[in-house]
């Protein structure tokens, strides 16, 4: 048999011969790399983790929004739950401050004996009713001489009167009350009319 006809052998000649994708390949597994269906699912997995982290971020800011609106309820629930009793207390103080105001001061500087005790009683009741109430949250509005404001008072009747500004309670029906920042009872008020704007006064005034 002659040269030309020897037949190549296996070793290095037929490493030559390889494929540059299965040469890519082999470099691939040689490095650790992980193959592509791998990858598309690590991307997945972290895709979901995304997701329920959100998802836990919101039911946590919901839960986080249900407490605090329970608190503000329960706040709102110690601070107004007696606002139906109030109403009806109040009735009480009206009557004391209308029993009391039949008697003029003359009458009360000259009382004497048991009626002079009764009369005591009476004013030492109403300051101890005041203070009870007090205690609770609930104030008294007494608005003579302020600017008339239809969130605390109500107007019964206009007083024509020059010498203030127009607008001004000039007298007072009946008290009112608040209890923490809503009105229990506006106040019952005279108005003036035919005064210098609020405006202008206070102008005048500073002037």
């Amino acid at each position: 048999m002659s040269d030309e006809d020897t037949v190549p052998g296996n070793g290095a000649d037929a490493k030559d011969t390889a494929t540059p994708e299965a040469e890519a390949t082999a470099a691939q597994a040689d490095a650790g790399a992980p193959p592509a269906d791998a990858a598309s699912e690590i991307c997945r997995l972290e895709a979901e983790v995304a997701a329920m982290k959100d998802k836990y971020l919101r039911a946590f800011a919901e839960a986080e929004n249900v407490r605090r609106r329970a608190e503000r309820e329960i706040a709102d629930s110690k601070t107004y739950g007696i606002s139906s009793f109030a109403r009806d207390v109040l009735n009480v103080a009206d009557d004391l401050a209308r029993a009391l105001s039949t008697v003029d001061d003359a009458a009360k500087a000259d009382a004497d004996g048991p009626l002079k005790a009764l009369l005591e009683g009476l004013e030492l009741t109403q300051r101890s009713l005041e203070r009870s109430l007090e205690k609770q949250g609930i104030r008294r509005i007494e608005p003579r001489g302020e600017k008339f404001d239809p969130n605390l008072h109500q107007a019964m009747f206009e007083v024509p009167d020059a010498s203030v500004p127009n607008g001004t309670v000039v007298q007072v029906v009946q008290a009112g009350y608040v209890i923490g920042e809503r009105v229990l009872r506006p106040a019952m008020v005279g108005v003036s009319r035919g005064g210098p704007k609020g405006e202008t006064a206070a102008a005048s005034s500073a002037a």
